[in-house]
């Protein structure tokens, strides 16, 4: 029974060091924590939809919020950093003057719209679990988004402030959470998909 153990040991050691397993348990966390959002979310049930055991999931991720955080850095990192190259590009075009507001709109969604009709990407499903991350109250969450954005967030704060300079920061500030709260809430919900797709 000892070799048997051993043997079962091992054979679940394999199993974390695959690639695969993290790729399986990503893509099933992002499918269960869009489903059900994070707090009603079971690691119990992100692991039996990848086909791996427990042991996998704390062994390349220590903890339930550390996957989440995974799930969206995989995903939201790329794209932001396409969301800056653009507004970048945008800018160099203009020169010395401001960026028009509808095109640094643009370099904010048109990588959400790109992301959400790639299936490769997550498609449609991640864009609904970013939506649900940026309305989830959980206090990690609102702290790993604002942290771990906060660069490419200034950066477009900074075009709309010089593309409205007439504005008072403080009611940009407003404008622009209001902006990304509606979206958000937009993106949480069921009918976000059919706009994505018509």
């Amino acid at each position: 029974r000892l070799a048997e153990y051993s043997r079962d040991c091992l054979k679940e050691l394999r199993e974390t060091r695959r690639p695969a397993t993290v790729q399986r348990l990503l893509d099933s966390a992002a499918h269960e924590f869009a489903r059900h959002g994070y707090a009603a979310t079971r690691v119990r049930d992100i692991v039996d939809a990848a086909g791996v055991n427990l042991a996998a999931a704390n062994y390349h991720f220590g903890s339930k919020e550390e996957l989440f955080e995974a799930v969206l850095r995989r995903r939201l990192d790329p794209m932001n950093q396409r969301r800056v190259a653009l507004l970048a590009g945008l800018e160099h075009e203009a020169g010395d003057q401001a960026v028009r507001c509808d095109r640094i709109l643009a370099a904010l969604f048109f990588p959400a719209l790109e992301l959400a009709r790639d299936p490769e990407r997550g498609g449609s499903n991640f864009l609904r679990l970013v939506g649900r991350a940026y309305a989830d109250p959980a206090p990690f969450i609102r702290h790993f988004l604002s942290e771990h954005y906060a660069e490419m967030i200034a950066r477009f704060k900074e075009a709309f402030a010089r593309a409205l300079p007439h504005l008072p920061r403080r009611e940009l500030s407003w404008r622009l959470h209001f902006m990304m709260g509606a979206l958000s809430y937009t993106l949480a919900g069921t009918d976000a998909l059919k706009l994505i797709h018509e």
